[in-house]
């Protein structure tokens, strides 16, 4: 739990901080201990060895403090700015004012600043570094004059200055770089996203290519069993008897069967050679209620209700009516699958602001999320003898008119499919 504290705290810290931390502890020490190397005037003496040891001591608190609080980092710093600065004029008092050798550590201490907070509080800090000086020299005596401290400023605070503008620029250019790196991490993987799509959609075509080639070819055959059959259903039919009655029940059901392989054909053929639609100003809601129409009597046979609710306020669209109605059917196909203990199949539209959706609802088991996650996908089909081309087809048309299809669980049970066609500006009126 600790190392996972400290890992927190050190990823809240950027390299600039840490860097900080350490230069400005280390120039501040070591420059303290270094200077006390020059011997001082004997009223000017002090304990300098307990001096290095507190002031190593403090900046390890303030690296303490960031690594605990690094939210407050840049806080943290200020105050430390402004501490260090009054160390440094009390040790200038206490040795001698202008005759300290000891305001040589402004220098470093102001750089590593304006290195930290850039050039104009660089500028600052060497401004009230100057003012320290004096201010050192008017208490320690002797005092001659502002020239000291004016000279001071201008030493520590241009250096600084180009320094704080140096640390921006160099801040910049690596922000700009980062920038670039996370746009080519970014576009890289679109790249390999794209690259999988593009394979996908290679497969998928090489097999509508070869679902349509194999389709073509077994359309003759499948017309001949269908002719040849319903002949042999004719002879059977012309000799009474219980073995006929048999025969006949057989080849009507492998005619059955043909009707269902033909239906198969010509769905794959409908997906490979999708038509060019054929616009026109036309009633969705007739549309609409047609297909309830045409689907009502096998529903009712099935104990299936069938109901249509139109909105009036729907006007005339334009559209594809013969394709928008197949995508329609279709999906009160899957619904009347879906229904097969019974139930009700509800069919509607209605008007929004800018659009005309259109409801195809069932009171079915709903959609299981792992059917949910390949329900539009080409050739994906939970039925024996489905096709998976039915959902595919439907939001193709869809999105010809410029559309969308989505779908949703009931919260009592049963599915909706939703067809959203965006009303144009003169339908919109």
């Amino acid at each position: 739990m600790l190392r996972r504290s400290f890992s927190a705290a050190a990823r809240v810290l950027e390299r600039d901080e840490r860097v900080f931390a350490v230069l400005l502890a280390v120039i501040m020490v070591g420059g303290l201990a270094t200077l006390g190397l020059a011997p001082l005037r004997s009223r000017y003496r002090i304990d300098l060895f307990n001096l290095v040891i507190w002031f190593a001591a403090y900046k390890a608190g303030i690296f303490a403090l960031v690594t605990v609080n690094p939210r407050a980092t840049r806080s943290v710093f200020l105050g430390a700015l402004g501490v260090d600065l009054l160390l440094v004029f009390v040790l200038l008092w206490l040795t001698g004012g202008y005759d300290s050798i000891y305001y040589l550590l402004f220098f470093p201490l102001v750089a590593v600043n304006a290195y930290y907070f850039g050039p104009w509080w660089g500028l600052g800090a060497a401004l009230v570094a100057g003012g320290l000086y004096a201010a050192s020299a008017i208490l320690a005596r002797p005092f001659v004059g502002w020239t000291p401290a004016v000279m001071l400023s201008a030493l520590v605070g241009l250096p600084a200055f180009a320094l704080g503008h140096v640390a921006v620029r160099e801040r910049r250019a690596r922000a700009e770089v980062e920038r670039l790196n996370t746009e080519i991490t970014e576009t890289l993987g679109r790249l390999e996203a794209a690259q999988e799509d593009l394979l996908v959609a290679e497969r998928m075509a090489t097999v509508g290519r070869l679902s349509l080639k194999v389709a073509h070819e077994v359309r003759n055959p499948i017309s001949a069993i269908e002719l040849n059959a319903e002949m042999l259903q004719d002879i059977v039919r012309g000799h009474p008897g219980s073995d006929m009655e048999e025969a006949g029940g057989l080849v009507g059901a492998i005619r059955e069967q043909v009707n269902a392989l033909d239906a198969l054909t010509e769905e794959y053929l409908a997906f490979a050679r999708f038509p060019r639609p054929n616009f026109e100003e036309d009633s969705v809601n007739d549309m609409v209620t047609g297909v309830a129409e045409f689907v009502r009597p096998v529903a009712t046979r099935q104990g299936i209700s069938v109901t249509a609710e139109t909105d009036p306020s729907v006007p005339p669209m334009v559209i594809d009516r013969t394709l928008l109605r197949q995508a329609v059917l279709n999906l009160v196909k899957n619904g009347l699958e879906s229904l097969s203990q019974g139930g009700t199949l509800t069919m509607a539209t209605r008007r929004l602001p800018g659009a005309v959706e259109i409801d195809v609802s069932d009171t079915g088991p709903g959609i299981t999320p792992s059917v949910a996650a390949r329900l539009f996908e080409p050739f994906f089909t939970t039925k024996p003898q489905g096709t998976g081309l039915g959902l595919s087809i439907s939001r193709q048309i869809v999105e010809e008119h410029g559309g969308e299809i989505r779908w949703s669980n009931a919260a009592g049970g049963g599915a909706t499919f939703t067809i959203r066609l965006a009303l144009k500006d003169n339908a919109d009126g």
